[in-house]
């Protein structure tokens, strides 16, 4: 008689090779997509510097219209979008664009001008975005990815063993890659409100694993208790069935958080709800197929010594 039971009976671990082909071609794919000669990032005016324009309308008009009387001054490539309330329109010059803010602004609000009339638009506020900023950003948002990675790294040793800590840091770093990679590949434009979507994915994704991993500990605890052990690849595999019920769930509830955000939010947050729709799928599934997967080809390396094992035969 078995001692440990799956809920269900879905062989999870006999699929992982496939499962690490599939991430090592995404991964593949998604890092030379992030190369700039082949697709790259398209960097928002956070990192590249760049000027921004808000402005409100006395009537709602159409992104196409604005953008239309943008051409005729030069600017017909910025980036244009709702903010807040239809009547508010945000404009954003890249830096390769722009020379002098004031110059920019002025020859922006001489376009709209032109075609709604002096008096239906007004301008509410000018920002600018310079190179330096964009690069001190730039250095900041990497490292607080690298940091948030190594408190993991820490964490999971000190709380179950240093295998599992390399299968956590593996997975967030293929969801990471992933997600950039989508940016690159759809061209959505990458900004700060993304780094902080790519540090909630993080956070999201690790609690997944940490709740498979604290199950694999049990199970194995129990395991090594038995006369006659199942091997780790059967621990692992029920282990995973019996959280699946709650990994669905808080998935799909968190996604439909998320799908509002992304179709209802609007124009301002939605490639921060994207970053997060991707992440969280993607995090689903790395919590499956490629933390335990990675956890299972380290033993022997950095498993658990002889010391660990007798102790843990020792526990009631």
């Amino acid at each position: 008689m078995q001692l440990i039971r799956p809920d269900s009976a879905i062989d999870f671990m006999g699929q992982r090779k496939k499962a690490l082909a599939l991430s090592a071609l995404m991964l593949i794919v998604s890092v030379l997509m992030l190369f700039p000669q082949v697709r790259g990032l398209n960097l928002g005016i956070d990192f590249t510097g760049g000027t921004l324009v808000e402005v409100r309308f006395s009537n709602v008009q159409s992104i196409a219209d604005v953008r239309d009387a943008l051409v005729p001054v030069g600017y017909g490539k910025a980036i244009i979008q709702e903010f807040g309330a239809p009547e508010e329109i945000l404009i954003r010059v890249q830096n390769a664009e722009s020379g002098n803010s004031s110059t920019i602004s002025t020859a922006l609000l001489k376009g709209l001008h032109q075609k709604f009339g002096a008096d239906a638009v007004t301008m509410r506020r000018v920002e600018f975005v310079g190179p330096q900023v964009g690069s001190e950003l730039t250095s900041a948002g990497i490292w607080a990815i690298v940091w948030a990675m190594m408190a993991i790294l820490i964490y999971v040793t000190v709380r179950f063993q240093f295998r599992f800590a390399l299968g956590a840091d593996a997975a967030l770093l293929h969801d990471i890659i992933i997600v950039l990679g989508v940016f690159a590949i759809t061209g959505a434009e990458f900004g700060l409100p993304v780094v902080a979507a790519i540090l909630a994915v993080i956070g999201y994704s690790l609690n997944d694993t940490i709740v498979v991993f604290d199950r694999i500990r049990e199970n194995m605890d129990a395991n090594i208790r038995r006369k006659k052990p199942d091997n780790e690849i059967t621990v692992c595999n029920a282990s995973i069935n019996q959280t699946l019920a709650r990994t669905l769930m808080t998935s799909l509830t968190t996604l439909l958080v998320v799908l509002a955000l992304f179709f209802l939010g609007g124009e301002v947050i939605h490639n921060f709800a994207f970053a997060l729709l991707v992440g969280i799928l993607v995090g689903t599934y790395s919590s499956i197929f490629i933390a335990s997967p990675v956890m299972l080809s380290l033993k022997g390396h950095f498993g658990p010594s002889e010391e660990e094992l007798k102790a843990m035969e020792a526990r009631p």
